[in-house]
């Protein structure tokens, strides 16, 4: 009779390969690590240059102009009309002396650059503007369906605190506050990538608890009817 060969420890036997897929566990947990690089996201083009501080001089010069506005309007208290009419007056005074100086020197008169009132830029400012009025539109009509309860709620709650915000300050400080972190915080946030992520998967994971709790204590509890079965004849 044939005998029947048992395989022990020791004995060699075929090497099984295992192809082991990663666990939820090893896949990293960056939230954004799967997205667009921040100056993609806000378009690639000179806007997002300047967002990003790329050319310090230009996104200082805007910062800049900016804080002078509020200061003239907020602290100054000029009105719109006001300021144009000076700023124009100084600067057709300026362009004058300048023509008038440079025929007694045998010079050009100045002209003003093209890229002051290049219609490419415009157009950059106009569709980067518009895009994300549409992006923001869009989204806005998304959360305001109801699909997602979580964020309409925190959308709600938000805008509250805008409320309040607003009604303790005045229209042109708003402003101000709004352009500093439009102008700010893309910066600080791809400096800060990794630190900012791991913040956010933080306060994701406490708010998605939140709404864990507040919907099984609350909205679980709220009484509903019977649905009844119309009959149609």
């Amino acid at each position: 009779m044939p005998r029947l060969k048992y395989y022990t420890d020791s004995d060699d036997e075929p090497e099984i390969k295992r192809i082991t897929t990663p666990s939820a566990a090893t896949i990293s947990k960056k939230p954004f690590s799967h997205k667009r690089s921040v100056h993609a996201a806000l378009g690639g083009r000179k806007v997002a240059d300047v967002l990003l501080w790329r050319d310090r001089n230009l996104s200082g010069g805007i910062l800049a102009g900016a804080t002078v506005i509020w200061f003239l309007f907020d602290v100054v208290e000029y009105n719109l009309i006001e300021l144009l009419s000076h700023i124009s007056l100084f600067a057709m005074l300026f362009l004058f002396i300048w023509s008038w100086s440079a025929q007694l020197v045998d010079r050009n008169p100045p002209q003003i650059p093209e890229t002051i009132v290049s219609e490419k830029t415009f157009k950059e400012v106009a569709w980067a503007f518009h895009s994300r009025l549409a992006h923001f539109v869009s989204t806005l009509q998304d959360i305001a369906s109801g699909k997602d309860l979580r964020m309409f709620l925190t959308v709600i709650a938000s805008l509250w605190i805008i409320s309040v915000i607003g009604s303790s300050c005045n229209f042109t400080t708003l402003l101000y506050f709004g352009f500093l972190c439009v102008h700010t915080l893309p910066a600080l946030y791809e400096r800060y990538q990794a630190e900012v992520d791991h913040l956010l998967e933080r306060g994701r994971e406490d708010l998605r608890k939140f709404f864990v709790k507040f919907d099984s204590k609350v909205l679980n509890k709220i009484p509903r009817g019977p649905i009844k079965n119309k009959k149609f004849n």
